[in-house]
């Protein structure tokens, strides 16, 4: 078995897609309208439109409603990544801040509400 993606059901695609094409520096594979993917080194995020799920019918995920899970991006340098994010970002749970175990991390919010993280490991 090969992990494939986290996705990520959305009412707004094409905010999402700018939203993470900007954060990870990445320009989106659109192989369908309601369909997206960022690709970073081993890891692909995919964004859908909630008619990606709709078959589900009352089991499909439901748009802007995650509590539970954290998107994660590693990066070099945090401080330098934030300096360019920052002017974009309309919610900032945690400015670049060195975590009890180390890593140096920043979090913030995706335009649904979902958690982000960029960080590094410590050198």
């Amino acid at each position: 078995m090969e992990f494939a993606s986290i996705r990520i059901i959305t009412d707004d695609l094409d905010g999402m897609v700018t939203f993470y094409e900007r954060v990870t520096g990445t320009t989106a594979r659109r192989p369908a309208p309601v369909f997206a993917e960022i690709v970073t080194g081993g890891a692909v995020l995919a964004l859908g439109a909630p008619a990606t799920v709709a078959a589900l019918g009352a089991a499909a995920p439901t748009a802007g409603a995650n509590g539970s899970v954290i998107v994660e991006f590693l990066v070099n340098d945090v401080d330098d990544t934030f300096a360019e994010l920052r002017d974009a970002l309309d919610d900032v749970v945690l400015p670049p801040t060195t975590m009890p175990w180390g890593n140096r991390s920043t979090l913030f919010r995706d335009p649904d509400g979902n958690l982000v993280n960029v960080f590094s490991r410590p050198v």
